[in-house]
């Protein structure tokens, strides 16, 4: 396995512990208590992560606790702890960090401070992008947030570009774990797990916290609608973080408002409605920025040379990639899974070509159950509203073009 997780032990306590809870003489004697089956610990269900042609080079993320809605229902009204071992972390140090990578990358780096979090695309000759990464300055160094199956790659053809610079790559996934943590009440859980009463923390910045007596560096990256929190954490303290963090769940007050564990199933459905599409899975290594849907927030057209600007330039300047990803919402109650085939819709609503493929979908909780989904198709047919139809289920049914976001956006100066 390329990279585990030092907390399946805590994931298996967890459900042990919420099964016998279920089962025990006072939760079944209490007014309302279901009298359904008690939650297992088989319940707890972990996916592969990785190209599924070369095994050893997966890694398994928790799929679920056994309670997929309420660790939805916790990202939407609580906080959902996501043990994140698909994630690969890279350290930059030297004088010249910062200049070298924003010599390098596609957004604009030079004026990154200590304390910022940007994100951008590490694109090779052709303009394909080989990396979607978020770079982290701390003031001390530059952490680099990657996708675990590009760190080791990216480390190298980064490195291969050091010459005189005063700056070092190393790989540290080894060394550090990833915890994530998405929901209105994340920053009441750092505060109450910090002993940091007033902490705060903006969409794209980073600060040094304390939690369980340990060190961390947490960033802020908004990726299901609700506010995201990335912790950077070292592996030998990972299990007494994601102790502490899970035990402010009785801080916090209401049940209904809890701070616990969630799987990708949970995170999947949110970060969809949410509007977040994911490296190696809604775009790859064979895309162009420009066809990812979010070229705004990675690619800077005002910065000097990087490595794959000419593709990129000429690309803004013709206008129109031939393909992008957008958002499709469902007409129907049948759900198209990733690689569905999505087809163009003609004047007498007769299926046209072909026009594209779906990359991931769900059923959205916020929009009454309906059927949503990323699709990569042709841009001639990308105009928002515009409608095609997409195989699901084994029907063909129509679908309208939307934005990557189904969810409202916030109203300004308010929380997501």
């Amino acid at each position: 396995m390329l990279h585990d997780t030092p907390l399946r032990e805590f994931h298996q306590r967890y459900v042990q512990t919420r099964a016998e809870q279920a089962s025990s003489p006072q939760e079944a004697d209490r007014p309302g208590a279901a009298q359904g089956q008690a939650v297992k610990p088989a319940d707890l269900e972990y996916l592969p992560y990785g190209p599924s042609d070369e095994p050893e080079q997966m890694c398994e993320v928790v799929a679920t606790f056994g309670e997929v809605e309420a660790e939805y229902a916790a990202i939407r009204r609580g906080a959902g702890l996501m043990d994140c071992p698909q994630r690969g972390t890279l350290l930059v140090t030297g004088e010249d960090r910062t200049a070298f990578l924003n010599s390098m990358l596609t957004n604009e780096l030079k004026d990154l401070n200590a304390g910022a979090a940007r994100r951008a695309f590490w694109l090779n000759r052709q303009g394909r992008i080989d990396a979607d990464v978020t770079v982290v300055e701390t003031g001390d160094h530059v952490l680099i947030d990657v996708d675990i199956h590009q760190a080791q790659a990216t480390l190298e053809s980064l490195d291969k570009f050091i010459f005189t610079e005063d700056a070092t790559i190393k790989n540290v996934s080894d060394d550090t774990h990833r915890i994530s943590i998405h929901g209105p009440r994340v920053l009441e859980v750092i505060a109450h797990a910090s002993g940091d009463e007033d902490f705060r923390l903006d969409h794209g910045c980073c600060a040094k916290i304390i939690i369980a007596d340990h060190e961390l560096i947490i960033t802020r990256m908004d990726v299901t609608g609700d506010i995201g929190v990335e912790l950077f954490v070292p592996v030998d303290q990972t299990a007494a973080v994601w102790q502490r963090l899970l035990e402010t769940d009785e801080s916090l007050g209401k049940p209904g408002e809890r701070v616990r564990p969630i799987g990708w199933y949970a995170f999947n459905i949110a970060r969809i409605e949410g509007g977040t599409p994911l490296f190696n899975i809604d775009f790859g290594p064979t895309n162009l920025p420009h066809e990812t849907g979010v070229l705004g927030e990675r690619v800077s057209f005002t910065k000097g040379c990087y490595l794959g600007q000419e593709i990129v330039a000429r690309m803004e300047s013709l206008g129109k990639p031939k393909q992008t990803l957008v958002g499709l919402r469902v007409s129907s109650d049948l759900l198209p899974i990733a690689g569905a085939q999505v087809f163009a819709k003609d004047e007498s609503g007769e299926m046209g070509d072909q026009i594209g493929v779906v990359t991931s979908s769900t059923l959205s909780p916020m929009l009454g159950a309906s059927p949503i989904a990323f699709a990569m198709i042709k841009t001639a047919h990308a105009e928002l509203g515009n409608a095609v139809l997409v195989n699901a289920e084994g029907e063909q049914v129509a679908a309208g073009v939307h934005a990557l976001r189904f969810l409202p956006e916030p109203k300004q100066g308010v929380e997501p």
